[in-house]
């Protein structure tokens, strides 16, 4: 699991409020079958039940066709090694462990509960796990300090015949090794005759020495340090495990062991690597600091004297973070497919390998997306696969599988791979959330962004969260005593630094009661009337504000109906030039980001309404950095059956076609047909159907109820609505938003901002 740093801006009254909302922890457990009427329940439980148990009594094998035991992992710890937070005890380790259960199910649709032992001795929680493994598929052993953690797992495996895997050993091996083939292939050095220094000599740090000379490196060429130096033969009070990897050299530092050498993996501690080291590291070097939070040397200070450099760490906010995430769920999904007896060198090597190799191809739009709208490039600066890479779901289980199949400890063979790649991606496509790449582009342009109803509890948790997240400057609408009572209400100082803006400020009001006054003084409005606006209106202000320079964006509404924010934003602010002012909702579910408009401003539009609005869904889409695809919807597909209802869709099609635009649409078609690739066959002369990634909908409220369904019952994460051609960037939070949700309509407003001056 990503251990916190300082880039994981919260407070721990908001960490806190995240687990005990709603059902307290962060898992529960649902049926996958129907339990509707008797004859379910009879079938589910008594009698039904006893078949499959006689069955299994007869051939143990079948459980794994009976149960969930084949899809089923246990995350286990005895809290003796918590993150970076050392021995609080199991129970202090169970919302790690449900973390990691969680991670499993999202990322690759692995079944998972958490198991605490209560215990400190290495035989009870041998025996403990030894006596509950039938119930599982795999083991994922987790926090368990050194040396514990290397007897727990190896006398695991000499007793039990399922995957045992310690994540914090093996986890970081593969992905810092899948770092190594690609940094020794962008330097053309070669993996037998690099040599390698490594501080640290924990659980990680010995796994990655043994999985990195499983792979050719040389026994020779490398030194592993701890704290008191170079681990060598002969040095005293070394104990068993640090031993197996002491060298025969006369070095005993760190610096002298660096000199002329080729990689750095630092496990270590912060801040124990120097400028000096790197200056005397051979060409080309390969400096890996992986310590967390804080790695053992910044990148900008090895950018400093060496230009040369591969640099990768283990922060989201550095290229190439080395990301066990990147690794377990998928590892134990292909050990599984396969009912593995355990996961070897062989399917190690397979999986780093295979993460390599996904780093050199082209990257899909999701990654580009992760990556503010850059398109990545295999290089010094990409590695390592993005964490959200919709294909590691696909990649990475197959090779695994494969390797389990070709060493002999696969116990079910898969005769087909690509038949298998797809039902992976089917299962479960782990692409990333749309907001990652906006804000990675925000952070990059930073911006100065209004949340209008500074008092609100959520909107002002949101504005904090903005600044923490460093991506702008928040600036508060609002009275300074009331915004400072929230602050303490929220966790935080009343003295929490934040710019706070009102009507008081008589320099800038005059200023944007000039502004607004000049707008305005042809729609019968006496500058009288347009003071008393400004003085009274936040919506006003902060437009004004932005009009004037003095901020760069806004997110409005919350504490009012999303209709009311549109009217008085239409009175200030002028529209986008040719565009129409419109909702646009963005849905993700299951890896795939759909555009769905329009959502909040017009009940009926005409058919040139929807071409104007089908044009600017194809201008931010293409802004996200995706290929658009619209499908223009209704009740029928291509006319049948035929509707007077849907006759301004169909006309909206043939104005289109007149126009010549440059992106692909079609319709009229109902949803299932433009999102389900089954469809293709049924209409092959169409480049739409299955395809569709933007939705334009007939009407204003089939639009609404569509995405509430979707996010209320279908689970979909909504985004929005994104407020689409308006001249200024703004954006409109609904009626009782969460925080998340004014958090990202106000990174869109900023990256809205950023675009408008490009």
């Amino acid at each position: 699991m990503t251990k916190k740093s300082k880039i994981d801006h919260y407070s721990d009254k908001e960490a806190l409020d995240f687990h005990i909302k709603g059902k307290s922890g962060k898992i529960e457990i649902s049926s996958s079958k129907p339990l509707t009427t008797k004859r379910d329940l009879s079938l589910a439980y008594s009698p039904g039940v006893a078949a499959p148990v006689k069955e299994i009594a007869k051939n143990p094998d079948l459980v794994y066709d009976y149960t969930s035991k084949g899809n089923l992992v246990a995350v286990i710890s005895n809290g003796s090694a918590i993150l970076g937070l050392g021995n609080l005890g199991s129970l202090a380790s169970k919302p790690v462990m449900e973390g990691k259960s969680v991670l499993f199910k999202r990322f690759a649709d692995i079944d998972s509960i958490d198991i605490e032992i209560d215990c400190d001795k290495t035989d009870s929680i041998i025996e403990t796990i030894k006596n509950i493994s039938g119930t599982f598929g795999g083991i994922n052993l987790e926090d368990i300090a050194a040396p514990d953690c290397f007897i727990i797992e190896q006398k695991l495996k000499e007793v039990l015949n399922i995957p045992i895997f310690h994540d914090d050993q093996h986890g970081t091996a593969i992905i810092t090794l899948a770092a190594l083939i690609n940094a020794l292939d962008v330097s053309k050095k070669k993996i037998k005759d690099v040599k390698i220094v490594i501080n640290g000599a924990g659980a990680s740090a010995q796994a990655c020495t043994s999985l990195f000379k499983s792979s050719g490196v040389k026994s020779e060429n490398i030194i592993m340090c701890d704290s008191k130096g170079v681990i060598y033969k002969g040095r005293k009070n070394v104990d068993q495990f640090k031993s197996a990897f002491a060298a025969d050299t006369k070095m005993r530092t760190l610096k002298d062991a660096i000199k002329n050498a080729d990689v750095f993996l630092g496990l270590s501690a912060k801040d124990v690597f120097t400028k000096e080291m790197v200056k005397s590291m051979a060409k080309n070097p390969i400096i890996f600091a992986c310590a967390n939070p804080d790695p053992e040397i910044k990148p900008e200070l090895i950018n400093e004297v060496r230009s040369d450099a591969i640099v990768a760490t283990g922060r989201s906010d550095y290229p190439n973070q080395v990301n066990n995430l990147i690794g377990f769920p998928y590892i134990f999904r292909g050990a599984l497919d396969v009912r593995a007896k355990e996961i070897n060198e062989e399917m190690k090597v397979a999986a780093a390998k295979a993460i390599a190799l996904l780093a050199r191809e082209d990257v899909p739009d999701e990654v580009v997306s992760a990556y503010g709208g850059d398109r990545p490039k295999y290089g010094r600066d990409y590695i390592i696969p993005s964490t959200f890479d919709p294909r590691l779901i696909s990649v990475i289980p197959s090779a695994v599988a494969k390797a389990a199949m070709d060493t002999g400890v696969a116990r079910k063979k898969i005769k087909d791979f690509e038949i298998y790649k797809d039902q992976l991606t089917n299962r479960l496509d782990p692409s990333m959330s749309l907001m990652q790449g906006i804000n990675a582009k925000v952070r990059k342009n930073p911006k100065r962004v209004i949340f209008a109803e500074g008092e609100d509890e959520n909107m002002l948790k949101a504005a904090v969260e903005f600044g923490k997240n460093k991506l702008g400057t928040p600036i508060l609408i609002g009275t300074e005593k009331r915004i400072k009572e929230q602050l303490q209400k929220i966790g935080l100082d009343e003295n929490h630094k934040i710019q706070i803006v009102n009507s008081t400020d008589k320099i800038k009001r005059e200023k944007y009661v000039k502004h607004l006054y000049k707008k305005l003084q042809r729609e019968g409005q006496l500058e009288r009337d347009v003071d008393r606006l400004v003085r009274n209106d936040r919506i006003a202000w902060g437009s004004s504000m932005i009009a004037c320079g003095d901020a760069d964006a806004m997110v409005t509404g919350n504490i009012r109906h999303y209709a009311a924010s549109i009217e008085k934003l239409k009175k200030v602010v002028d529209p986008r030039p040719g565009e129409e002012i419109f909702g646009m909702t963005m849905i993700n579910s299951k890896g795939k980001t759909i555009l769905v408009a329009d959502t909040n401003v017009k009940d009926f539009p005409s058919a040139q309404r929807l071409v104007n609005v089908s044009k600017s869904c194809v201008r931010v889409a293409r802004l996200f950095g995706f290929d658009p695809k619209v499908a223009f919807l209704s009740h029928s597909t291509f006319g049948n059956p035929v509707s007077k209802n849907t006759k301004h869709v169909r006309e909206a099609i043939e104005l289109l076609k007149k126009e010549k635009v440059d992106f692909d649409f079609d319709g009229e078609m109902q949803p299932d047909v433009a999102l389900n690739p089954i469809y293709r066959e049924t209409y092959p002369f169409s480049k739409i159907v299955g395809n569709a990634n933007i939705l334009i909908m007939p009407a204003l409220h089939s639009a609404a109820i569509s995405t509430k369904l979707m996010k209320v019952y279908g689970g979909a994460k909504l985004i929005g609505p994104l407020l689409i051609g308006l001249g200024s960037p703004i954006e409109v939070a609904p009626l009782r938003s969460s925080t998340s949700d004014i958090l990202n309509l106000a990174s869109i407003a900023a990256y809205s901002a950023h675009v408008i001056e490009y």
